[in-house]
Parts: C-alpha cells; sequence; structure tokens
C-alpha cells in the first residue's frame, strides 16, 4: 500500500466512525441539514422498544403492492422477500409506526394443497417494513411456491426453487443475466418476456435503480393515467429518498412477474448509490464524511429491498456483499463487490489513454480481502464451470483500432493489474471453464478472455459474457454507432448488440451456451423479444463459436 492509499484508508476509517457515532446536534453543524436527512441510515435496531405491535385485522388497505421474490438459494433453504406497502408513494408506506407479524407458507404445488414449510416473520419499522424469512429445512433442487399473509390480505404467489445438494451430478442449470433498468428510460417489457423464460435463476448485475429525478410522467413512459409524486422529481440522497426509489421500481408489474417467476442472485454497481462512485470517494467534490452517509443510506435501503441474506444486512455505510453459491458440481459461482472497495478511478472516470496511474500493480477493482476469498475459493472449487458475476466490462476494450486508443477508466481497463491477479489465480487453481457475467454497459457483449490481450494469437482463458441493459439507453439498436471502431480495435470481441434485453446462459457438462435475448423497443409498451445471436463455448477448451 502506497502513503497515499494509506492516508485515504486512514481517512475513509476515520469518516466511518464518524458516521457510526456522531451525535445528531453535532451533525448538524457540521455537514448540514441536507445530510442530516441522511442520518436517518443510523436508525434503532430492529425490534426496538419504541415499535409497538399492529394488529393485522387493522390493515385495510392491500400491503402487498410490491410484489414477492426470493434469493440466493442453497440446498436446503431460500430466501424469501416482501415489503408491506398500501401506499407505496407515501413515506412509511401507509402504515403506523409499529411492528407487524407476517405469515409465510412454502409449498411443493401452486395450490399450496402440500406445505413444506411455514413461519411468521416481523415486519419492523426500523426496516421500512421489509421481511427478510428463510425457509429452511427443504430438499435440494425442488421447485416451490410460496405467499405471505398478513391479516386477510394473501400476497401473490411465487416460484422458486432450491439448489442441487453439495457434489451432486447437475446436468444442466438454465440462468439468466439482466441489468441496469432506469425506470425514466422505458418499460421493462424484457423482465415480461423474462418471467416466461424456463430458468432455475436470474442474476441481476448491478444499476437496480437509478438516483436520477423522475418527474410526473414517468420520463419516456409519458404517463396519461396517473401523475407521480413530486418527491420522485429529485435526485436520491436521503433513506427515504432511496426507499421511496424502490417502491416506485417495485411497482412495476413487468418486474412483478419476474422476481415472482424466478429466484434472484443480486449485486449492485454504482447507481443503486451514485454515479462512478469508487469505495468511498463520490462523484462530485462533497465531503467524504457526507458520502459515506449517503452511501449508508443508500446500503441499506438496498438491502432491505432485495431479497438478501442475514449476513448481507449493512453495518453503517459498509455492507459485505460477495458471496458464494453452489450449483452442486455442476456450477459454482462467486459473486462480486467491483464499487465498494475499489481504488478511485484513474485519470478520472471516462475513456482515457491508458498510463502509469492506471497500470500502477498497487490498485485495486475489489480490495485486498475480496481478492483473496475469490482466488482461495477458485483453489477449492470442484466444479466443473466458475462464474464470476459482477459489474463492469472484464475484458479489454479499445475504442478505436488505432495507437491513439482510449480504454474506460471506471471498468478493469482501468485496473489493469488488478485484472492480471485475478486470471493469474484463475491459472494457479486450475480454472479451465472461467465464465464472468457483466452488466454496467447496456449493449451485449460476447468476449473471449486472453491471457495477453494485446495479442490476438495469445491463448484464450476464459469467457465473458455482458448483459445489456432492461431499460437504460431507451431503445437501442442492433449496431450502434461505434460498432466498427470496437469489432476491428478488439479481435477478442464476438459480438455486440445495442438493443435492450437480458442474456440466457444454459451450462452442461459439454458447453456453456449464451443466448442474446433482445427487446424490439422499450420506450412505449409491447415490445417482442427475439434471439439476436447465439454462441458456445466447449468445456475445457475456451473461445467462443456461433451456436
Amino acid at each position: 500500500m502506497t502513503p497515499l492509499d494509506r492516508h485515504a484508508s486512514e481517512f475513509r476509517a476515520a469518516a466511518r466512525h464518524f458516521v457510526r457515532h456522531v451525535d445528531r446536534r453535532r451533525f448538524l453543524t457540521v455537514t448540514g441539514a441536507a445530510a442530516a436527512l441522511a442520518f436517518a441510515a443510523e436508525l434503532p435496531g430492529a425490534g426496538a422498544a419504541s415499535a409497538a405491535e399492529l394488529d393485522a385485522a387493522r390493515v385495510t388497505e392491500d400491503p402487498f403492492t410490491l410484489g414477492v421474490a426470493s434469493g440466493d438459494p442453497l440446498p436446503g433453504s431460500v430466501l424469501l422477500w416482501t415489503r408491506l406497502a398500501p401506499r407505496p408513494y407515501e413515506p412509511g408506506n401507509g402504515l403506523p409506526r409499529a411492528r407487524v407479524q407476517v405469515g409465510w407458507e412454502l409449498a411443493r404445488d401452486e395450490g399450496f394443497r402440500r406445505i413444506v414449510a411455514h413461519g411468521s416473520a416481523t415486519a419492523h419499522p426500523e426496516y421500512n417494513h421489509t421481511v427478510h424469512a428463510e425457509a429452511k429445512g427443504l430438499a435440494p433442487d425442488r421447485v416451490h411456491w410460496y405467499r405471505f399473509r398478513v391479516g386477510r390480505w394473501i400476497s401473490p404467489a411465487g416460484r422458486t426453487r432450491t439448489a442441487p445438494a453439495p457434489g451432486s451430478r447437475v446436468t444442466e442449470l438454465k440462468l439468466a443475466a439482466v441489468s441496469c433498468q432506469a425506470y425514466h428510460d422505458g418499460y421493462f417489457t424484457a423482465y415480461r418476456h423474462l418471467a416466461d423464460e424456463d430458468l432455475d435463476a436470474v442474476f441481476h448485475l448491478g444499476d437496480y435503480l437509478y438516483e436520477y429525478a423522475v418527474n410526473s410522467a414517468g420520463g419516456v413512459r409519458k404517463y396519461t393515467d396517473r401523475v407521480l409524486p413530486a418527491h420522485f422529481n429529485r435526485e436520491t440522497v436521503t433513506l427515504e429518498d432511496y426507499r421511496l426509489r424502490y417502491a416506485l421500481y417495485r411497482t412495476d408489474r413487468d418486474l412483478q412477474a419476474a422476481h415472482a417467476a424466478h429466484p434472484f442472485v443480486v449485486t449492485w454497481d454504482d447507481h443503486e448509490t451514485e454515479n462512478n462512485y469508487a469505495g468511498g470517494i463520490p462523484e462530485n467534490g462533497v465531503p467524504p464524511e457526507e458520502f459515506l452517509l449517503r452511501r449508508a443510506a443508500a446500503y441499506r435501503a438496498y438491502w432491505e429491498n432485495q431479497p438478501l441474506r442475514a449476513p448481507q444486512r449493512p453495518d453503517g455505510p459498509d455492507m459485505k456483499l460477495y458471496r458464494r453459491l453452489h450449483f452442486g458440481r455442476l456450477a459454482q459461482f462467486d459473486i462480486l463487490d467491483t464499487r465498494q472497495y475499489r481504488s478511485n478511478q484513474a485519470y478520472g472516470d471516462g475513456w482515457q489513454t491508458p498510463g502509469p496511474e492506471s497500470q500502477d500493480p498497487a490498485r485495486t477493482m475489489t480490495g485486498a480481502t475480496q481478492e483473496r476469498w475469490l482466488l482461495d475459493g477458485w483453489q477449492r472449487s470442484h466444479a466443473r464451470w466458475n462464474v464470476m458475476p459482477q459489474q463492469v466490462t472484464f475484458a479489454q476494450r479499445r475504442n478505436l483500432p488505432t495507437p491513439d486508443f482510449k480504454l474506460s477508466m471506471d471498468a478493469w481497463d482501468g485496473y489493469t493489474a488488478s485484472r492480471d491477479r485475478v486470471l493469474a489465480g484463475a491459472r494457479a487453481a486450475g480454472v479451465s471453464n472461467l465464465v464472468v457475467l457483466t452488466g454496467d454497459v447496456h449493449v451485449g457483449y460476447a468476449f473471449d478472455l486472453k491471457a495477453d490481450f494485446d495479442d490476438p494469437a495469445s491463448r484464450t482463458v476464459g469467457t465473458e459474457i455482458v448483459a445489456t441493459s432492461i431499460a437504460s439507453g431507451k431503445d437501442g439498436t442492433d449496431k450502434p454507432a461505434n460498432w466498427d471502431n470496437l469489432t476491428r480495435a478488439n479481435p477478442h470481441l464476438k459480438f455486440y448488440n445495442g438493443r435492450r434485453g437480458y442474456v440466457n446462459v444454459t451450462l452442461s457438462q459439454a458447453q456453456a451456451q449464451a443466448d442474446f435475448r433482445t427487446v424490439s423497443h422499450v420506450t412505449t409498451p409491447g415490445g417482442t423479444i427475439a434471439t439476436a445471436a447465439s454462441f458456445v463455448t466447449e468445456a475445457d477448451d475456451p473461445g467462443l463459436e456461433p451456436a
């Protein structure tokens, strides 16, 4: 660690201490009233004595307006989620500041005649009346249906499944990768089609929401049958801002349908907090301690509104989101967080000429602890496929086929030493079937990962599949304006498409197949779905070929 990095680390540690321990009166004098609202991220613990219990019979409006979700499937358990919100666009969800008991049940059939697990969970006002119920003691590799109950209200039913047993010989796994769903840029039509797919899990790779203002018409959605409240027409900064923004997104029926159809495995990128932030460093010039207050609010709201387990619950401005899932011996998933621990972007966060700063060996995308966790996990892996779901483009991506090319400093190209260490770790662990799943860039890419990106003839060591956006970037086009430059500059780039949609990935013992699914349009309802291209990579012989 360089002296500068050590100083920055010490400063961020002091700022975190400030966030957790400064009292409200002192805080008002230090950072101002606007940031003081973000201080609400430091709420009392769940079950605080001040929160009375609400008789469920007094809930007179449907509390399940935000739908249901499940996530992080294990062989014997799955996480079930909902949020009680009779009036989702109001602060407090239209509920009093009181605890609410929520019943849940899980069945082997859609008609709920074969109940295999049931229980009760408390929706605490401190957690915005969200529920994270872990259904345990389940049989592995089974489809289940689940639902919640509050008083006379019953939620929509969701479909989920458990992971296969450890060490089991799984013949096939079907997953989808999605990312980037700017509400104001279009309808979530892709999710309606995704809900109809035959999948085992969906991996959300970041930018679940955007912090930018949404006007009364919903941006390009141009609502004529509703008017969104004025509090959406500002950037999210406070805990209440982020909570209300999740409510806006989760009232989308297509998003609800996708969550109800499949278990989700989620990780964030930048917009769940702020565009292009790096660790504790904001995009703009606000004081670091003020940004960490905003980050604490954003992280808390993220956990509240996602099907995440208790180990992911944040502690102030920190949240351990990286984690590992297994699907028998077929696949190991190492879900990364490339935003919370990274070094600041070199030369700014845009496209820049690489140089000594971006190539500094001390730079990290993951932080040292997460990097060691990843490499150690590969050393212990017995999976046929090692899949790394993460946020930003991993492969080299030159913008021009000429010597004056530039690289994105926000992607792994701005952290080349970090990327080299990851690829060296995969090689040392004997990982022969590496698949990187990526979001962020609002286009679909398929890359061969090279031992030396500057030498097209070098060995192919893995595959990167980049999922386009659900809505961000509006309708898009099959061939973006820079298509010719990008494909010529990067011979390891096998596919490039700028439409909205998602990617399906099917893993088997013999191969991995990626089907790039694109939607005709999202700026108006009713877009149709098509497969733009399909590629396969054979097991133990990396390299993408058209299917």
